[in-house]
């Protein structure tokens, strides 16, 4: 059964947390909470779909330092940090890094509502360019090395005839590899093996990048 996409608090004051918790599961989002860092990681699976709030200052692992190993786990859920403190230099560090937002303690209940929201969004898309990157890989790892070769030369615009001249086989042949590659890859037309050509060269999908144009809290 597919998991829910969930808030996922990180407080170590419990009050906080509780606070949190209640604001979050009041606009009927799901959310799970965690008194450290470490508890939250160690509980983490990969596929987790949601968000992350997290406060800025904790025992052991920081927000930063949490944010740092989603960062290294290649993780897709976006965070959003939480600080009693006007701490600038955190704040320019977590957005560079790609907070979705850096939030001062006291906040609007509505500001954190709208930043969840947001990052929702961001982990959903990210989660379906994953699905459709590994997709694009399973079916390329279906082509042969000769399928291959022919599906670069399609890419990089060469002529049935100049493809086979440069493989040494006949151009028949290319159809043939052509042909057989066009239907592993599902691609209807030169256009759509194009774009499946780069989306596999751009990689999988990255954690949260933030958006210059988006200014966040501080």
């Amino acid at each position: 059964m597919a998991r829910e996409p969930t808030v996922f608090v990180v407080e170590d004051d419990a009050a906080h947390r509780k606070s949190l918790a209640w604001l979050i599961g009041s606009v009927a989002l799901p959310v799970e909470t965690f008194d450290s860092g470490r508890a939250f990681l160690d509980a983490l699976a990969p596929a987790w779909p949601g968000c992350v709030v997290a406060d800025l200052r904790m025992p052991g692992l920081s927000g930063l330092d949490l944010q740092q190993e989603l960062l290294a786990r290649r993780s897709l859920l976006p965070i959003i940090l939480v600080s009693g403190h006007a701490e600038i230099p955190a704040a320019v560090r977590a957005m560079r890094s790609g907070a979705i937002d850096f939030i001062e303690k006291p906040f609007s209940d509505q500001h954190l509502l709208d930043r969840i929201r947001e990052a929702l969004e961001h982990n959903a898309q990210a989660r379906g360019e994953a699905a459709r990157h590994r997709e694009l890989t399973t079916r390329f790892g279906r082509l042969t090395q000769r399928e291959r070769e022919v599906m670069d030369a399609i890419v990089a615009g060469h002529a049935n005839k100049v493809i086979a001249a440069d493989l040494d086989i006949s151009p028949k042949t290319v159809e043939a590899h052509r042909a057989h590659l066009m239907t592993k890859m599902r691609a209807r037309s030169v256009a759509d093996l194009v774009r499946a050509s780069i989306q596999m060269e751009a990689g999988a999908p990255r954690p949260h990048a933030r958006d210059p144009g988006h200014e966040g809290s501080p």
